[in-house]
């Protein structure tokens, strides 16, 4: 029987998919050595869009930065030199900025004497319509609807008028013509004439060939963008998340006790489906982090809290969805609770498959991968900063222990990502058999930094009734010996729906990588 089960872990481990190897593929806003960095710039929310041919950046500073993808999969030729390619060409993704628009602006409540600053939270792409492209932007209270589509500057056209040759016809006035000082009416006519033609005044046979009328032509393209709707005055806490339903008509917004459901065309109303607020509020034991709809299922959202819960709900039970239909929590182990047991197990994002079938969760200290038919516990786990808890202390004091790390998967469900600090980035295999795990630096040189971190290989996620834990580190060094710098931490990232492909945002730098 023990050989049988070598055969299978061999055959398990030789399935496995290979490891990745990431490469730099383009950096937008790089710092030069010693460049100081302004606050307004800092990126704060990135994502694709669905189709993955734009991006869009916001920052704090309020903006909103679009870029478009440029190497189309065009490879020319007939259909018969097609077929015989007998290899996948592979071309390096490149992007190029596309626009940028003010989307929020610093405001002050003045009812709560609270400052509401324009930092962009998140960014949620929309479906396109007629060439147009749509997105939703959110600051701490209030969400944009904004439509960007390209626009004609028209011009007149030279008229080519002879001013020699428009004697009856009234002054030509150009840019290299000086202008009679005689005053005219609107339409050409002299005040100092009669009005209507002299008696000696006579058309020529074939027309006046100096007369031409002005003709409008389209020079250039510009973008606009318009902001459609507004949405405000729906929250009382910062907002959180924002996430669009799949019937491309309604969405959610969420704040730390509430969840609103909105329609995209109504911005004076919205519906409260999640209310977390108890009748006293030193009651209050956990806030929600995150909210996300399910992908394909427009009735079903889940949400996560500052205990370290996913809570999963249908909203067609009841108008009010404050019983959850599961719930996805693990349990503490004993004798593990401390006074930081609470705060590294907040859940700071959720995502969920494209497929909707399993949960991505991030929390300080690891990613989990979560199977929304089994709440027994996560299938599995991922440590990403297990090499911190020593330090959680020094953590603490700095308040770095409160930053919030999003997390993202692969459009295969192959891979999931996670940011760390010292601008380092994180990749975990997490199909059968797989020991992937490589951390990767936010720099043109993304394997300057990497650390090799033993693992062993995951087993089916369908067949596992209880997580597993890998990739830890051991030190809190990378393999140069240079302690982490908790000061460059890369929160945001985004994986490309459809390829290997990774967007991360370091200070005001994007950065890209393919594999």
């Amino acid at each position: 029987m023990n050989g049988g089960g070598s055969e299978e872990a061999a055959e398990a481990v030789a399935a496995a998919p290979v490891p990745l190897e990431w490469k730099f593929a383009q950096v937008f806003g790089e710092r030069t050595a010693g460049e100081e960095v302004q606050e307004v710039d800092i990126i704060s929310a990135i994502e694709f869009d669905r189709t993955g041919d734009h991006l869009a950046t916001g920052d704090r500073g309020g903006r909103v930065v679009l870029f478009e993808r440029t190497d189309k999969r065009d490879h020319g030729g007939n259909r018969r030199d097609l077929e015989r390619m007998d290899f996948p060409i592979i071309r390096h993704p490149e992007f190029r900025y596309k626009t940028e628009f003010q989307s929020h602006e610093p405001e002050f409540d003045y009812l709560k004497s609270l400052e509401i600053e324009e930092k962009i939270n998140k960014i949620r792409w929309c479906q396109s319509a007629n060439g147009a492209l749509f997105l939703l932007s959110t600051n701490d209270k209030t969400i944009k609807f904004w439509k960007v589509h390209e626009k004609k500057v028209k011009k007149i056209c030279d008229m080519n008028a002879d001013p020699a040759k428009a004697a009856g016809n009234g002054a030509v006035v150009g840019p290299s013509i000086p202008t009679s000082s005689k005053p005219y009416t609107a339409n050409g006519g002299c005040l100092d004439k009669p009005v209507g033609l002299s008696n000696d005044f006579s058309f020529p046979l074939g027309g006046v060939p100096s007369l031409h009328l002005p003709v409008l032509t389209s020079s250039e393209i510009s973008l606009v963008p318009r902001c459609r709707r507004i949405y405000a005055h729906a929250h009382d806490y910062h907002i959180n998340s924002i996430s669009n339903n799949s019937d491309g008509e309604t969405f959610i917004s969420a704040d730390d006790l509430r969840i609103n459901l909105w329609n995209l065309e109504i911005s004076n109303q919205s519906f409260n489906i999640v209310d977390v607020k108890p009748a006293n509020m030193e009651d209050l034991t956990e806030v929600i982090t995150s909210a996300e709809f399910h992908p394909t299922h427009c009735n079903i959202l889940a949400y996560s809290s500052s205990r370290g819960s996913i809570r999963l709900v249908d909203m067609r039970q009841s108008a009010l969805c404050d019983s959850h239909s599961k719930l996805f929590e693990e349990q503490e182990m004993p004798g593990s609770r401390s006074f930081f047991t609470e705060i590294i197990a907040s859940i700071s994002d959720i995502k969920f498959a494209k497929d909707g079938r399993y949960i991505l969760s991030r929390d300080y200290m690891t990613l989990k991968l979560w199977d929304i038919n089994m709440d027994s516990g996560p299938v599995s786990t991922f440590q990403v900063h297990e090499n911190l808890r020593p330090k959680l202390c020094d953590l603490y004091e700095n308040d770095s222990i409160f930053d919030k790390f999003e997390c993202c998967l692969s459009g295969d469900g192959l891979r999931v990502a996670t940011g760390s600090y010292s601008n380092l980035f994180r990749v975990f295999g997490c199909s059968e058999g797989s020991t992937e795990a490589t951390t990767l630096e936010a720099s043109k040189n993304p394997l300057r930094k990497q650390v090799q971190t033993p693992s062993r290989p995951s087993r089916s996620l369908g067949a596992l009734s209880h997580g597993f834990r890998r990739g830890a580190d051991t030190s809190g060094v990378d393999t140069n010996g240079n302690a982490f710098d908790f000061t460059t931490k890369l929160l945001h990232l985004a994986w490309h729906p459809t390829e290997n492909s990774l967007a991360c945002a370091a200070s005001n730098s994007l950065y890209m990588y393919y594999a």
